[in-house]
């Protein structure tokens, strides 16, 4: 009888173990359980770090740089890196959908504000074309491809 917990009263609530046991080791010196580090917003902010770092890659390249088909491996390392920046954040503590999803929304995001980046440098150097006409008039079908595989890359680095 001497091991028993006391009977509490109605409406009482009891922790089956004081909180302070979570900074004990479990066993014989081993280190209690790591909880994991990852979040949502962790996921989100290093996503869009990546993201913003490709946009300014893809300016960059193929405005100042004038690269064209180039710009198709910059868009799939964007799409590479912003995966694996958002794996990174979630850990195991997001769902692995909604880090897909987070992934390929903040791939192809980064990719096309890359494009308006694109944009406003030909604006800055005298162009007058609205942004659908200058992308489709300078890069044409490269525009959309970009798009697509860097949506594809960051949907198949986080399957």
């Amino acid at each position: 009888m001497a091991n028993e917990r006391p009977t509490s009263t109605p409406g009482e609530r009891r922790l089956d173990r004081p909180p302070s046991d979570r900074y004990r080791p479990t066993a014989a010196g081993a280190e209690p359980e790591p909880r994991p580090t990852g979040s949502l917003g962790r996921a989100l902010a290093l996503g869009v770090v990546a993201a913003i770092g490709g946009a300014v890659v893809i300016t960059v390249a193929g405005g100042l740089v004038t690269i064209t088909a180039g710009l198709l491996v910059i868009a799939a390392v964007v799409g590479w890196a912003v995966a694996a920046a958002v794996r990174i954040g979630a850990r195991e503590a997001v769902a692995p959908t909604t880090v897909r999803a987070l992934a390929i929304a903040l791939a192809t995001g980064g990719v096309g504000l890359g494009q308006v980046g694109l944009w406003l440098l030909g604006r800055q150097e005298g162009g007058v074309l609205s942004l659908v006409d200058y992308l489709a008039e300078v890069f044409g079908f490269l525009v959309p491809l970009e798009l697509a595989i860097a949506g594809l890359i960051a949907w198949w680095q986080t399957r």
